[in-house]
């Protein structure tokens, strides 16, 4: 339960300031002086409290004797803005410029593929109601937006003619075929915006909004990748494609995310001993990882020792190649090879690997380890990973060279 503080109330963990001007004073100031208090520390907001409480004194006092000064003179009333006095410009500013100022926030937090996403869904946004000022959203503003978001189509951003296109535009362009973006795509274009406002919040822009009483009404459904079958793996191989082939290969051999190779640097790998020579997957200047168990070291398979020689001896071992252009170049591909089959991606590269593991007999959290998923040996996989040292090099180099590529395939 919350502390009680007079004229200030916790909403989504930040205290806000809210204390109501006198009735005949109200046409002139509004109804209340509003203003976040920038703490989720009730301490700090009880504190907090007693200056907001200083400038309402000196604003009412400055709006009374002005009042009795103008009163049969008919003039308008100008109300200086002591040091708390926020309201009269609180919310004034346009969601625009705000999302301007966010997004140089968040450019400075985010990896660049997650930055991207976030400014393409305020880019949305914006382009209904930037013009408007943040003070003016409603239930309604909100409700339009996720109305507009559930008919757009998956193709239609990725048409030359979408770009720089508003919301409206977009969804004028992908005329009303029943085909949508799915769900979850709705909920992160959503949750991305309530995360705007909620920021928007806390440095005292607004007071509250009212999106986050609103949500997507479709059903997630959660679509799996396709397992790419064995003369899948051939006939990608077989292609020799000079962008994707080594890259390919290691991703097969080793189950590491496009993310996760592209990364690399030669100094990620490094030898143990009679075990060869291991990757090691960690945070570099090229990309960050996101959950703590993607961090891990994989034997190098026997069949990559040759493709490695030709890769660059210091830097990035794939200069020339993004996730971005990793998975453009593999869509491509297969459908240049006429790979069609539904779910079939560049991280299916992943599960045939997966898949591979578990036909040859290796545990569960054996994979998991190589992979880096979280443990599913137990249902308290906390406790697992506190009192488990994982598995040794040694079992890791064994598992890794019972795989193999498909017969027939390049080598």
């Amino acid at each position: 339960m919350s502390a009680t503080i007079k004229y200030a109330y916790l909403k989504q963990q930040t205290w806000l300031y809210r204390r109501n001007y006198p009735k005949h004073l109200q046409p002139v100031l509004g109804q209340a002086l509003k203003l976040s208090l920038k703490t989720g520390d009730a301490r700090v907001a009880k504190a907090r409290v007693i200056d907001a409480n200083a400038s309402y004194a000196k604003i009412v006092s400055e709006a009374e004797a002005q009042v009795d000064q103008s009163h049969d003179q008919g003039v308008t009333i100008r109300v200086s803005t002591p040091k708390f006095q926020r309201a009269t410009v609180l919310g004034q500013v346009t969601i625009a410029d705000l999302v301007q100022t966010y997004l140089i926030k968040r450019s400075r937090d985010l990896s660049p593929g997650s930055f991207k996403s976030v400014r393409f869904s305020l880019g949305l946004f914006v382009s209904v109601l930037g013009a408007r000022k943040i003070n003016t959203l409603s239930r309604s503003d909100g409700q339009a937006f996720l109305s507009l978001i559930a008919k757009l189509s998956p193709d239609v951003a990725k048409s030359g003619a979408a770009k720089g296109k508003s919301l409206k535009r977009l969804v004028a362009l992908s005329g009303g075929v029943g085909k949508t973006i799915l769900p979850q795509t709705q909920k992160r274009i959503w949750k991305q915006v309530c995360q705007f406002l909620d920021w928007a919040i806390r440095e005292g822009h607004i007071c509250e909004h009212d999106f986050s009483t609103l949500s997507v009404e479709s059903k997630v459904t959660v679509q799996s990748y396709a397992v790419l079958t064995n003369s899948e793996v051939t006939s990608l191989l077989a292609a020799d494609d000079p962008d994707l082939t080594s890259i390919l290969r290691l991703c097969l051999l080793s189950g590491l995310r496009s993310g996760e190779a592209c990364g690399l640097l030669a100094e990620d790998l490094v030898r143990r001993g009679n075990l060869g020579v291991f990757i090691r997957v960690r945070p570099n200047r090229l990309r960050g990882l996101k959950p703590k168990s993607a961090e891990r070291e994989v034997p190098l398979h026997d069949q990559m020792l040759s493709v490695v020689q030709e890769l660059p001896s210091e830097g990035s071992l794939f200069p020339a190649l993004t996730v971005d252009r990793i998975t453009k170049r593999f869509t491509h591909l297969r459908q240049q090879l006429g790979l069609t089959r539904p779910g079939l991606v560049f991280h299916s590269t992943r599960k045939w690997f997966i898949t591979q593991c578990e036909r040859t007999g290796v545990p569960e959290h054996f994979t998991a380890s190589l992979v880096g998923h979280q443990s599913a040996r137990s249902e308290n996989k906390l406790t697992y990973g506190l009192y488990s040292a994982g598995i040794s090099d040694a079992q890791k180099r064994e598992i890794i060279d019972q795989v193999r590529l498909p017969v027939g395939a390049p080598t």
